[in-house]
C-alpha cells in the first residue's frame, strides 16, 4: 500500500491555516458586532459647598487638603474609570437646597467639560452660612427624580447642620424611599476641627469663634403655642431621640467633623446607600456597584477577538513549519 505524501498533507494544512486567518481578517473589515447587554451608569453628583467643607482634615498624596478639594480630586480620577456610555451630571448644595449645574452627559465625550466644571466648584458658590443638610438631600432627590433618564443621586457632604437641627423638628420626606436610587458620600475626619472663615472672594479671615455661630437650634429657643397652655404636637415625641441626632457637644458648633452616624441615618431613611470617602478607588466601586447599574442594549465589537484568532492560526502555522 502506498504511503501518503507528508509534504502534500503539510502543504494542505498550511493552506487551510492561511485561508482561515485571511478569512477572519476579511470579516474584521466588515466591522462585525454582537448584540449584548452592557451595565452603564447615570448619576447626578451634588457637592456640599458650605463653609465646613473648607476644613482641612483630609490628605492627598500625603499632604493635608480641605474636604472639598479631596472630593474634587476623587471625582476627577473617578471619571476616568467609568465605562464609556455612562453619564454624569454635577450640582451643588448650599443653604437648604441643591442646584443643578450640569445635566448628565456622556463621560468619555465630555470628560474635559466635566473636569473643568469640577475644578470651579468651591466655597465661593455659597451665598449664606446655613447648611441644612437634610433639606438639601431631599431637594437633591427631587431634582434627580425630574431629570430625563431618572439618574441616581450622589450627595457628597460632611453632614454638618448649621444652624443645629432639633431632632423633633426634622424635615419630612413626602416621597417613596428608594424610588430614586443613590448614595450619600460622607467626607471629613472624626476629630472636630475649626471651620475656616473667608470673605466673598475666598480670601481667608481666620476661623469661626464660638460666639460667632449659632450654638443651639432656633426651635429650642422658645416657640410657644398659638393658645395659652396649648401643648405642641411634637412635645410627646421628645423621649425617643436616636443617638445619631443628638448632635455635637453643646457649645462646639464652631468646630466640624464628619457626622457619619447622622448621614447613615438619613441614607437609611431615604433608601440610599452610604460611603465614607477614602480616595477615588472606593468611590468608583460605589458608583459602579450593581444596584446602581442600568442594563442597556449595546453592540459588542468582534474585531479584536477575530483578529486574535487569526494571529493564533498564523502563529500555529509558523510553529509547525519550524518543527
Amino acid at each position: 500500500m502506498k504511503r501518503p505524501d507528508l509534504s502534500v498533507l503539510r502543504g494542505q494544512r498550511d493552506a487551510l491555516l492561511l485561508a482561515g486567518a485571511a478569512l477572519l481578517l476579511l470579516i474584521c473589515l466588515l466591522r462585525p458586532t454582537l448584540p449584548v447587554q452592557r451595565a452603564l451608569f447615570e448619576h447626578v453628583v451634588m457637592i456640599d459647598v458650605t463653609q465646613s467643607m473648607n476644613v482641612v482634615d483630609m490628605t492627598q498624596d500625603g499632604q493635608p487638603v480641605s474636604r472639598i478639594a479631596s472630593v474634587r480630586q476623587a471625582l476627577r480620577s473617578g471619571l476616568l474609570q467609568l465605562p464609556c456610555g455612562s453619564r454624569i451630571g454635577l450640582g451643588l448644595f448650599t443653604e437648604y437646597r441643591s442646584f443643578l449645574l450640569l445635566a448628565p452627559v456622556e463621560v468619555c465625550a465630555n470628560l474635559q467639560e466635566l473636569r473643568s466644571t469640577l475644578d470651579r466648584i468651591d466655597g465661593r458658590m455659597a451665598w449664606t452660612g446655613n447648611s441644612e443638610v437634610a433639606k438639601g438631600l431631599i431637594s437633591g432627590i427631587s431634582i434627580a427624580s425630574q431629570l430625563p433618564g431618572k439618574p441616581s443621586l450622589v450627595f457628597v457632604t460632611d453632614g454638618h447642620e448649621a444652624p443645629p437641627l432639633n431632632p423633633r423638628h426634622r424635615p419630612r420626606f413626602d416621597g417613596k424611599p428608594g424610588e430614586v436610587p443613590g448614595l450619600v458620600v460622607g467626607v471629613g475626619g472624626l476629630l472636630p476641627m475649626p471651620i475656616p472663615k473667608t470673605d466673598p472672594s475666598g480670601r481667608p479671615l481666620g476661623f469661626w469663634a464660638a460666639d460667632e455661630v449659632m450654638q443651639s437650634d432656633p426651635q429650642s429657643r422658645g416657640r410657644g403655642a398659638s393658645v395659652s397652655g396649648e401643648t405642641m404636637a411634637e412635645d410627646g415625641a421628645a423621649a425617643a431621640v436616636p443617638d445619631a441626632l443628638r448632635g455635637a457637644r453643646a457649645g462646639s458648633e464652631h468646630l466640624s467633623s464628619l457626622h457619619e452616624g447622622y448621614l447613615r441615618l438619613l441614607a437609611g431613611e431615604l433608601g440610599l446607600g452610604y460611603l465614607r470617602l477614602d480616595g477615588a478607588e472606593g468611590l468608583v466601586r460605589a458608583l459602579t456597584a450593581k444596584p446602581l447599574a442600568r442594563p442597556v442594549p449595546a453592540q459588542a465589537d468582534l474585531r479584536v477577538p477575530l483578529a486574535l484568532l487569526a494571529l493564533v492560526l498564523l502563529a500555529w502555522r509558523h510553529i509547525r513549519a519550524g518543527r
